[in-house]
């Protein structure tokens, strides 16, 4: 595909974030908009599919509008769209993708549905220093936690992925379980702070010598018993208990991460690591990786944290790369709820 000025519109509503973005040759973000529903969900301590589909039609045009307002540009200049497919809740999806099938019918443009894990692995692009291809890509969020070999843009390969909750899901279940809030995963880096990580020896899943993939249910499970049993003898927790808690549970996470990460690198032969997602935006989690990383005389690269959490300017990256190859979707184009790499 020729493109004219090479401005791509990238949206992304694949969960609870409405994005959008405007990306110059894919690597440059001349505006990333992003409309968080945490007020709306926090009260029912997670996602609430039919809201969150509801709160992306109240919000797509003003996010879109604003986007190419903040990037100076008009629909008239833009060259293409990428839009999330998949995976994700179907009916926010579905939002995202109609709008951006309206705008390239209405314009004459096209238009390519990405994969919302590629889109992760692909956010360091944006960044100043981006790596070589191949690297081994770690995608840990809420809904996914799966480890990659990434030989180029749509060459990947999935060597590892969680075979029940995935990380940041862990992390929501237990930080409600806690009567803490939504959504987990910041909340419980913050109380960690002040928490004892080696208070509790919660169980780390390892699933065999070799094995690259994740299981975070029983350390659910074994929080799930603490605090009952805890809750048998007294009346509430102490802040103390709950920052150990909150501390041991995360620490038992961040171990097994860092750890299969450093060995998928190792069955590979590749010393170049990406980790993208929610939970790369973990405090314990970057400061872990990096030490490990240099102790293995490794290559890490970090999206900075506004570039971890669901955003549109990550789905421009893999869509510029896609449209520029010839690569687009027509209008028969649905959205899935597991769109697997």
């Amino acid at each position: 595909m020729a493109m004219k000025k090479g401005i791509i519109l990238a949206i992304e509503t694949s969960c609870d974030d409405t994005g959008a973005a405007i990306l110059l040759d894919g690597r440059k973000i001349l505006s990333n908009v992003v409309s968080s529903q945490v007020s709306i969900h926090q009260k029912y301590g997670g996602v609430v599919p039919e809201l969150a589909s509801r709160s992306h039609l109240e919000a797509i045009v003003p996010i879109v509008t604003e986007a190419l307002g903040r990037a100076g540009v008009t629909l008239k200049e833009i060259d293409g769209i990428a839009v999330t497919q998949g995976p994700g809740l179907v009916g926010s999806l579905l939002v995202g993708l109609s709008f951006a099938k309206s705008i390239a019918f209405a314009m004459g443009i096209p238009f390519v549905g990405v994969n919302h894990v590629e889109a992760h692995l692909s956010a360091i692009f944006l960044e100043e220093e981006p790596p070589r291809f191949p690297f081994i890509g770690l995608v840990v969020s809420g809904g996914h936690t799966s480890l990659f070999r990434v030989d180029g843009f749509g060459k990947v390969v999935r060597l590892g992925q969680t075979r029940d909750d995935a990380a940041g899901e862990a992390f929501d279940k237990v930080a409600k379980l806690l009567g803490l809030g939504y959504p987990g995963g910041p909340i419980i880096d913050e109380l960690s702070k002040r928490g004892n990580p080696k208070a509790i020896r919660f169980p780390r899943a390892f699933l065999g010598k070799n094995s690259l993939d994740f299981s975070f249910s029983g350390l659910k499970t074994a929080v799930v018993h603490f605090v009952k049993t805890y809750q048998e003898s007294s009346e509430k927790f102490s802040e103390g208990l709950l920052c150990d808690i909150a501390s041991s549970f995360q620490e038992a996470v961040v171990d097994v991460l860092v750890q299969k990460t450093i060995l998928a690198s190792k069955q590979e032969g590749i010393r170049r690591i990406v980790i993208s997602g929610g939970v790369a935006a973990n405090r314990l989690f970057r400061e872990r990786m990096r030490e490990e990383a240099l102790n293995q005389k490794l290559k890490l690269y970090i999206p900075s944290p506004q570039l971890c959490t669901d955003n549109a300017a990550m789905v421009g990256v893999i869509g510029y790369e896609y449209l520029k190859q010839g690569i687009r979707s027509d209008y028969s184009t649905n959205a899935y709820s597991n769109l697997p790499l």
